[in-house]
């Protein structure tokens, strides 16, 4: 009898062993569910308040927001690396740096509302909700592709997002557009329109400003300003670096987008305004990338490596929000590695699939040129060769 209760109670413990440390900590934590935080405050242009200097994280979203965040950040690292390995072939624009610029604005928006933006795209193609797997898939011009292996890096669409673009400034005029359509149809929608500080030189840009406060269209127009337009510091290329004050008849405010918390503020704010009919509003955030302007770019021609290093020792915002949570008894150093690791998995898992899922046949090359169309030739590279186009 000794024996048997031995023999069991060596059983329960074995079990208990097997049983990751950090799970069993984990769970015996006692969490707080939600804290208030201090955020900056922002510059004001033609407004007379702006987004509040506090708010509130939950714990739920707190670590929704930092799994989005390292996700985005390893899926392109990632990319660095397929692309490294030539299982990724021309223009390849990565974010890594400013998680909180998108994480941010899908925070503070509605699903039903509207994004468009430049071509480095990854990121809010992921917030839109594509999955990496699909988006890996796309880089690597796969079958599995959000856009079927034949849009790449500058060319990714989701339901209410629509790219991508691939130039520069021209998502501009197409986003006033997708605004004069939620006003057309008055369903209280807006559209997010983002450039970066390089486009907010483009003559486009003023004249999308033009037409959007003529029509007081529900436009939130975004200047993701990373310091750098290509290879060119902002202060060598612009007249004036106050981009939120580049709409001069149009309202706008100055963020810091490296705090995701205050990028979701920001966006709430800009997002309400329009909602109220006021017109357009513009919105600029200040953040900064790691990588170069695209993989063809070393990133440390025009800049220092001690500078890049201080951004991630100081600003970085994946860092930033974790800190917080943790000073707060929002989340526990353990439990942020466990995310780590899943998304670690996530992404090789996604990778795995991006180089050996198909690529797509060429007589599909023609294919879904029109979303609703009766099928209809396509001439190729000479009047000889003809492709078969099906919606």
């Amino acid at each position: 009898m000794k024996k048997m209760l031995a023999a069991a109670v060596s059983r329960v413990l074995s079990r208990v062993a097997q049983k990751p440390a950090s799970r069993v900590l984990v769970a015996s934590c006692n969490y707080s569910n939600d804290a208030m935080f201090e955020i900056k405050k922002c510059d004001l242009y033609r407004l007379e308040e702006g987004p509040p200097v506090t708010t509130v994280l939950t714990r739920e979203d707190g670590l929704k927001y930092y799994r989005m965040m390292q996700t985005i950040r390893r899926m392109e690292l990632k990319a660095d690396q397929l692309y490294k390995q030539k299982f990724i072939r021309g223009f390849c624009h990565l974010c890594d740096g400013q998680e909180a610029c998108c994480v941010g604005l899908e925070a503070g928006i509605n699903p039903t509302d509207h994004v468009i933006t430049s071509y480095r795209a990854h990121g809010l193609c992921y917030t839109r909700g594509l999955s990496v797997r699909s988006i890996l898939a796309e880089l690597t011009g796969r079958r599995g592709g959000c856009a079927k292996g034949k849009g790449g890096s500058m060319h990714m669409y989701v339901k209410n997002f629509y790219g991508g673009n691939g130039i520069v400034g021209a998502q501009a005029p197409l986003g006033a557009g997708i605004a004069l359509a939620c006003k057309y149809k008055g369903n209280n929608e807006v559209c997010l329109t983002l450039y970066g500080d390089g486009a907010a030189n483009q003559g486009q840009i003023a004249e999308a400003f033009n037409m959007a406060a003529l029509w007081k269209l529900p436009c939130v127009f975004i200047c993701e300003n990373n310091l750098y337009g290509m290879g060119t510091a902002a202060e060598r290329a612009a007249a004036s670096t106050d981009y939120y004050k580049r709409g001069h008849f149009i309202p706008g405010l100055r963020v810091d987008g490296m705090d995701v918390l205050c990028v979701r503020e920001a966006t709430k704010f800009a997002a309400d305004y329009c909602r109220s009919e006021k017109g357009p509003i513009v919105m600029e955030l200040q953040t900064y990338r790691y990588h170069g302007h695209s993989m063809s770019d070393p990133g440390i021609s025009y800049r220092t490596r001690q500078e890049i290093q201080n951004v991630r020792s100081k600003s970085d915002p994946i860092m930033l929000l974790k800190d917080r949570m943790v000073n707060s008894k929002l989340a526990t150093i353990e439990e942020f590695k466990e995310i780590d690791v899943e998304v670690r998995k996530e992404i090789d898992d996604a990778a795995h699939f991006a180089i050996t899922d198909p690529e797509p046949p060429l007589e599909e090359l023609g294919h879904h040129i029109y979303c609703d169309n009766e099928p209809f030739e396509v001439r190729g590279s000479s009047q000889w060769i003809k492709f078969k186009s099906l919606s």
